[in-house]
């Protein structure tokens, strides 16, 4: 399985009573299509998976493969910190459709070296692609270089999503394995591309859908200087995406573009005043508003 291009991280929209508004969540499956991403990530940090209960979750991956009818990949977010916990929502995906499952470093628990390569290999002895989710600022815990070595060996796991604001992490993971690698960082995307990933599991995707397309396109296609045009075109907004914690920003542009209706589950609540006049007045800049 060959994973290259743009992602995107799709929110999981919610109605004002607080249950998951799957009307909407369809309708922007189908936009994403339209507008050329090459895969749909449900369900990873982005769709709000720590709020989910264990029955939306599995529904809102379900809805996503529905909608997407076979057109994109979909890469399903079905990773915990518990393994039992992980490989009882990959079981549940396995004959859903999806075409791989988003693995996140076990959080809180902090596990040795030994412990991520034990949960990770059990996960894919289940059989479905897995990709590595390494995201420091959210699990407290990086996947060393070592262990993503030794995980390369295992023939179900396929690629690294790189969220950890490194560059030299890419070059540093090809240099002892052929894993795909993603980058994680809208911001990066660009730099990381440009030497040796694959593409994108892009949150800024949910606004910009054709043109973060377009923009990984153009990197691997080798074509620098117009990919440098639009991600400077766009810098200010991939930042912006987290001027509060992900995914309030997202959320809220996407309400203002009037998408979805800005609504979350505690304990993720509405943006500032401040950050909501920072974000509104980038999508004015961007166009988007």
């Amino acid at each position: 399985m060959t994973l290259s291009g743009t992602y995107t991280a799709i929110i999981t929209p919610f109605n004002e009573d607080l249950s998951v508004d799957y009307v909407a969540l369809h309708q922007l499956v189908s936009w994403q299509i339209e507008n050329g991403v090459e895969g749909l990530v449900p369900v990873g940090t982005t769709g709000e998976s720590p709020t989910l209960e264990p029955s939306e979750h599995l529904k809102v991956i379900s809805t996503v493969v529905e909608a997407a009818a076979g057109r994109v990949q979909i890469i399903a977010g079905t990773g915990a910190n518990s393994t039992s916990e992980a490989l009882q929502l990959t079981k549940e995906v396995l004959n859903m459709g999806v075409d791989a499952t988003l693995q996140v470093t076990p959080y809180y628990n902090k596990p040795s070296d030994e412990g991520l390569f034990r949960h990770f290999s059990a996960i894919a002895d289940l059989g479905l692609p897995v990709v590595l989710y390494n995201v420091p600022g959210r699990s407290a815990r990086e996947i060393p270089i070592s262990v993503v070595q030794r995980l390369a060996s295992h023939s179900h796991i396929i690629a690294v999503k790189e969220a950890g604001g490194s560059v030299d992490r890419v070059s540093a993971i090809r240099n002892v394995c052929d894993l795909t690698v993603l980058s994680g960082d809208d911001s990066l995307t660009l730099p990381m591309v440009s030497v040796g990933a694959s593409g994108v599991i892009s949150v800024a995707a949910n606004v910009i859908p054709k043109e973060m397309s377009a923009l990984v396109r153009l990197a691997l296609a080798g074509d620098f200087t117009k990919a440098l045009e639009m991600h400077r075109a766009y810098y200010q907004l991939f930042n912006d995406m987290f001027v509060e914690t992900n995914p309030i920003p997202v959320k809220a542009a996407m309400a203002m573009m009037g998408l979805v209706s800005e609504t979350y589950r505690l304990p993720l609540c509405e943006l500032t005043p401040e950050s909501r006049q920072t974000l509104s007045h980038t999508l004015q800049s961007a166009g988007l508003i």
